[in-house]
């Protein structure tokens, strides 16, 4: 389960009920009956939200907003919306409120009740649940089913952790599904009239299921090893620490990886691309139709100067004539500011988005004092939930301009919902407008991909540290609808062909 990386995908939670400092996430408390070492306690990972590769940055609100009404207090932010069919519960609701997920642009709701939930099955979305829990501070079970780890958090802080000896047979009544649970009694000794056996320790969830200890007949004989009956399983001394500090009502978390049960593949395979950090999503929906490592922190080139365009679209009057002072430490593919004295703001944009310009992005950025402007890029980045990324020139030549694929999605979607002519802007620079433009003629769009008739907007760039960056949109009917679909390239040396290939399989797996 713990394969993601440091920093990956999170909801970000805030607990308003416990305004206090909070005392570090993932950290033992310590009661002298443990002594584990952090990477013990995680099984490897790192569970503090900011990599080492990143700096220290304000947690924001990104995509959608998650709310835990009631008991629950406290709202959190996944990345990607959820579907409604994803969302579905099969078993009754508790006595908790149900987990409600608001779309920040519609305004939909959608509720996650308590009970059965496959996507609990996909290890982000697992991860990304159980850490909206200890962000906000609260207590929960988490139990593994696949590492067969399970472990308690008070207050968000990880108190015990035990294995796991067996769970229940596949297919019987008590093997426990993935979901979202809450434990509904206690009992120090349960017998069960189908198996005539006790179960000691028992903590029972959502009613045929539970987490206990060794079974044993009313001799007092414990079951062998192969016993079939029960739920989630620990030993004798185990399962007493956990019935110990485990109270009603609490959240059980239950994770369980899908099953492989055969080779046999109906749809198209994911496209294995050369390209080590690559991403396509629908721009209005966020949902993913395929995609690499999400959180690599890797170089961007110009894409840094889609921030430049929003903070300059933002903080500056477009209408207006600027002076130009010609940096003499960057240089464009195309020099087009040698000669003049005086540009109109728009016109600058035109450059900076069709031809990539960097001498554009420096006069723009020496508008407002370039450190502030930098200052701006980053808040900016911060403000609409690009956790992951720096930005250190308004040109994106530094190789220390960083970013991962799932922040460069959420500023498409930023600049597509509130910014839209800046995306325009890359396609076609004789937009419709009342600013002063084409104060350079025609101008050489790098933007473009060629023999694709359904792009309508996006930035490329290229450096050596980066490689062949790029953030494109593309229209595709699907079901009937017309769709924009993102595709975010990082690292590519053949990025026409990775967007070409990427959008084949949509159209193969999705369009219609």
């Amino acid at each position: 389960m713990y394969n993601a990386e440091p920093g990956a995908g999170r909801f970000y939670a805030v607990n308003h009920n416990n305004d206090t400092a909070t005392v570090a996430r993932g950290a033992l408390i310590p009661d002298g009956n443990f002594s584990y070492t952090p990477s013990e306690i995680t099984g490897g990972i790192d569970i503090n939200p900011i990599s080492s590769a990143t700096t220290v940055r304000p947690r924001l609100l990104g995509m959608a907003a998650i709310l835990l009404l009631g008991t629950f207090s406290f709202s959190a932010v996944p990345l990607f919306e959820l579907s409604s069919n994803s969302l579905s519960a099969l078993l009754p609701k508790s006595s908790n409120p149900p987990v409600i997920i608001e779309n920040p642009y519609t305004r939909e709701q959608t509720p996650l009740n308590y009970g059965v939930n496959v996507t609990f099955t996909e290890p982000s979305f697992f991860i990304e649940s159980r850490d909206a829990f200890i962000d906000a501070g609260k207590s929960f079970v988490e139990a593994d089913l696949t590492t067969l780890e399970l472990r308690v958090f008070k207050d968000g802080v990880l108190h015990t952790q035990v294995p796991i000896v067996s769970k229940g047979q596949k297919g019987s009544w008590t093997e426990t599904p993935a979901g979202l649970y809450e434990i509904e009694s206690k009992e120090i000794k349960y017998f069960s009239p189908v198996g005539q056996v006790y179960y000691p320790w028992n903590v029972i969830f959502q009613g045929n299921f539970a987490i206990h200890g060794w079974p044993y007949y009313e001799s007092g004989e414990p079951v062998v090893d192969d016993f079939l009956g029960g739920s989630i399983r620990l030993s004798n001394t185990d399962a007493e620490a956990i019935y110990n500090v485990v109270d009603v009502a609490m959240p059980v978390l239950v994770y369980e990886a899908k099953a492989n049960l055969d080779n046999f593949v109906y749809e198209p395979k994911i496209p294995e691309l050369d390209t080590p950090n690559y991403l396509i999503a629908d721009v209005e929906s966020s949902t993913v139709l395929a995609s690499s490592d999400l959180s690599t922190v890797v170089p961007i080139a110009s894409l840094t100067k889609l921030m430049t365009a929003v903070v300059a679209a933002e903080n500056i009057n477009l209408d207006s004539s600027v002076s130009v002072s010609q940096p003499t430490f960057v240089q464009s593919l195309v020099p087009r500011l040698g000669e003049r004295s005086t540009v109109s703001m728009y016109s600058l944009l035109q450059l900076l988005l069709v031809e990539s310009s960097n001498e554009a992005a420096e006069v723009i950025a020496a508008q407002i004092d370039r450190d502030v402007f930098m200052a701006r890029m980053n808040e900016k980045a911060a403000a609409i939930g690009m956790t992951q990324t720096v930005f250190a020139d308004p040109s994106g030549l530094s190789s220390e301009n960083v970013s991962t694929v799932r922040d460069q999605l959420r500023l498409i979607q930023y600049i597509y919902d509130h910014r839209r002519f800046v995306i325009e802007l890359t396609a076609n620079q004789d937009l419709p407008t009342v600013y002063v433009s084409g104060e350079f003629g025609k101008l050489l769009n790098f933007n473009k991909v060629e023999h694709l008739d359904n792009f309508i907007g996006g930035k490329v760039g290229e450096t050596l540290a980066a490689g062949q960056t790029s953030v494109t949109l593309h229209t595709l009917k699907v079901k009937g609808q017309d769709r924009v679909l993102a595709i975010v390239l990082l690292g590519s040396d053949s990025r026409n062909d990775d967007v070409r290939e990427l959008l084949t399989y949509a159209e193969e797996r999705f369009g219609y």
